[in-house]
């Protein structure tokens, strides 16, 4: 059997003081309510029901960004190489499945982003060769950051460079166990604005590329750096620029 590892992170109310770009909500109702609500709508009373008790629900207040999950090219722009960006219901199934390679930049300083370079040597120190459809984690260490107000400003991103040499290799799906692909927005920012120029903030995410991104991952220290596979299917909203997912390895142990 194989064995199956969880990188996506629990979707649980966020705590006071966590940004708006990073809060989800969600409200429960228990058995005792649905009893109530199946009296008013079916007129069934609660001494006909199993234990007296109805069905439980949650109601989920969540962006498309907000938990682990992929993003569509709509995302990035709303024109990729001069076409109309796809949105995430629109992308082929066939990327969200398929052997996986991980990259470890955990000793990288955040804002500190991978090149190519450092991505082509770890690849050789590990000893996998990169395949048309492999899908990249990079590992930086950040998701012990997740759920805390500051967790957006951790991560060491990865360089718009970097990201065009794994398309370049037939790679269409990309991760990280960060807030984001990029370096943290406020170091973009600071960057952008003190050179005043164009294609440093969001570098990687503007890179004119179809291709999706993987952010929010979590427990990619459980992995080896490759021989295992990951499923990555993200809901299918329509017109969206991303999708929550449950994103999880597969080791044939």
């Amino acid at each position: 059997m194989p064995r199956f590892v969880d990188l996506s992170a629990t979707l649980t109310s966020t705590p006071e003081g966590v940004p708006p770009l990073l809060g989800a909500k969600v409200t429960y109702s228990d058995h005792a309510e649905g009893a109530a609500t199946i009296q008013e709508m079916m007129g069934v009373p609660p001494q006909l029901l199993r234990r007296g008790e109805g069905w439980a629900v949650e109601e989920i207040a969540l962006g498309t960004h907000n938990t682990t999950h992929v993003d569509a090219p709509w995302h990035y722009n709303s024109m990729i190489r001069g076409e109309r960006a796809t949105t995430i219901d629109e992308l082929p199934l066939e990327w969200f499945f398929g052997p996986a390679v991980v990259l470890n930049m955990t000793a990288k300083a955040d804002g500190d982003a991978m090149t190519a370079e450092e991505a082509e040597t770890e690849l050789a120190r590990t000893g996998h060769d990169l395949a048309p459809g492999d899908i990249v984690l990079v590992r930086t260490g950040c998701d012990r950051f997740y759920g805390q107000p500051d967790y957006m400003t951790h991560g060491c991103g990865v360089t718009a460079e970097a990201t065009h040499w794994l398309y370049d290799r037939g790679v269409r799906v990309m991760g990280i166990d960060a807030w984001g692909w990029d370096a943290p927005l406020h170091l973009q920012a600071e960057e952008a604005k003190r050179r005043e120029l164009p294609g440093i903030f969001w570098a990687a995410h503007q890179a004119d590329l179809a291709y999706s991104q993987i952010e929010r991952l979590v427990n990619l220290a459980a992995l080896p750096p490759h021989g295992f596979k990951v499923a990555c299917f993200p809901l299918k909203v329509e017109g969206g620029s991303a999708g929550p997912a449950r994103v999880v390895a597969i080791l044939d142990d």
